[in-house]
C-alpha cells in the first residue's frame, strides 16, 4: 500500500515537471518569434546595406570622379577587366583589391565590409576545380 501512494505521489511529480517543461519551451518559442518578428526592419535594413564588391567599387571610383579608363591604366589592367569587376562578372584578385584601396583612398576593409557573397563567382570557381 505505501507503495503504491510512493508511487502515485512520484508520478504525478513527474507529470507536473514534464508539462512545466513543456509550458516553458512554448515561452521561450513564443518569445523567440516575437523578437524575430520585431527585428524586421532591421533585417530589412542590413539587406538593403548588402552591396556586391562590384557595386562597391564602381561607388568608390564614382566618388572618386575616376573613369573605368583611368583606373585600368593606374592598375595596369585593362577597362574590360574594371567593367568585369563592377558587374560582378569576375572579382579582383587580392593584390587589385589592394591597389584599388590605394587608389580610392581607403582602407581595404572597407570595400569588402558588407559585400555579399558573389553566387556566380563561387561557381565559377568550384567549376574550375
Amino acid at each position: 500500500m505505501a507503495f503504491a501512494v510512493w508511487w502515485g505521489i512520484l508520478n504525478l511529480v513527474l507529470t507536473a515537471a514534464l508539462l512545466a517543461a513543456v509550458v516553458y519551451l512554448f515561452v521561450l518559442i513564443v518569445r523567440a518569434l516575437k523578437k524575430y518578428i520585431g527585428s524586421r526592419e532591421v533585417r530589412e535594413e542590413k539587406q538593403a546595406v548588402k552591396r556586391t564588391l562590384g557595386e562597391t567599387l564602381k561607388a568608390h571610383r564614382t566618388r572618386c570622379q575616376m573613369t573605368q579608363e583611368f583606373e585600368a591604366e593606374s592598375l595596369g589592367v585593362s577597362r574590360q577587366t574594371v567593367s568585369k569587376w563592377e558587374n560582378g562578372s569576375a572579382d579582383p584578385s587580392t593584390t587589385n583589391l589592394l591597389a584599388l584601396a590605394k587608389l580610392y583612398g581607403v582602407p581595404a576593409e572597407e570595400l569588402i565590409r558588407g559585400v555579399e557573397a558573389n553566387p556566380a563567382a563561387g561557381k565559377a570557381e568550384r567549376g574550375a576545380e
